[in-house]
């Protein structure tokens, strides 16, 4: 394991438009050379921009489903509507607090869907939405930074959750590339020799943790974080290896 790790917040970031190139703004942003084995937390948000993952909610019209949960939770009820169309179950609805499984596996408050930090045009009020496909996003744009860096760099997109029973938010793994985003050390041996049982390391949330510090969670305009000096072994595997499966899902 890696006994010393950096986590150096990239400078000089604009602010990210549809359809911007985001391997580009990155590429010019990190600092020369880099090198296979390097990895970068990158924000959902900035990806989210890029890939047009928004909608305005003056187009939305709210459902009768999302008009009741609007009256429980108090939230406005055309949002209501884009977190229903953007989960596949509600857990937990209550005044201020509305706890949805997401389309792609994460239980996470209003299905990840924000309006910090968004700008929106004259006469709308856009909110922005998960990418489509975090791991897709994330082997996208660790192959178009090989083709312009001529390196491969491991890849973590990275949004803040809430988790059970603490307060405070930190950083996970929505999408990864490039690296193992679990490590099953199942079968190893602890320092007296005891097999380990059931020791599997969420590696990316991990460096999305860490990189989350030198990120921000406000106007800090720090989206991207270069990660150097963590190795591995094991082979790469996506950020769907960190969701549990449903039958295992015990607080459900």
């Amino acid at each position: 394991m890696s006994t010393s790790i950096s986590f150096t917040a990239l400078q000089w970031i604009p602010d990210i438009g549809v359809g911007d190139d985001l391997a580009a703004l990155l590429a010019a942003a990190l600092p020369s050379p880099v090198t296979t084995g390097d990895l970068l937390v990158v924000a959902q948000k900035i990806v989210s921009k890029a890939e047009g993952c928004s909608i305005d909610l003056h187009t939305v019209t709210p459902s009768p489903r999302a008009l009741e949960l609007a009256r429980i939770t108090g939230k406005d009820a055309r949002l209501v509507e884009v977190i229903l169309s953007e989960s596949s179950q509600v857990l937990r609805a209550q005044p201020g607090v509305l706890i949805v499984r997401h389309r792609c596996g994460y239980v996470m408050a209003n299905a990840g869907i924000d309006r910090s930090n968004v700008r929106s045009p004259a006469g709308e009020e856009r909110v922005l939405l998960l990418p489509r496909d975090a791991d897709a996003s994330a082997t996208r744009l660790s192959e178009n930074l090989r083709r312009r860096l001529g390196v491969v760099l491991g890849i973590i997109i990275s949004d803040s959750f809430g988790r059970p029973w603490r307060n405070g938010v930190v950083n996970v793994a929505l999408g990864a590339a490039g690296l193992p985003a679990l490590i099953d050390r199942r079968g190893e041996r602890d320092l007296y020799g005891r097999a380990m049982e059931v020791t599997q390391v969420a590696v990316a949330d991990a460096l999305a943790a860490a990189a989350g510090l030198a990120m921000g969670e406000a106007a800090e305009g720090l989206p991207a974080v270069l990660v150097r000096g963590f190795f591995w072994t094991a082979p790469p595997c996506s950020a769907q290896a960190l969701i549990r499966p449903l039958a295992e899902d015990m607080f459900q």
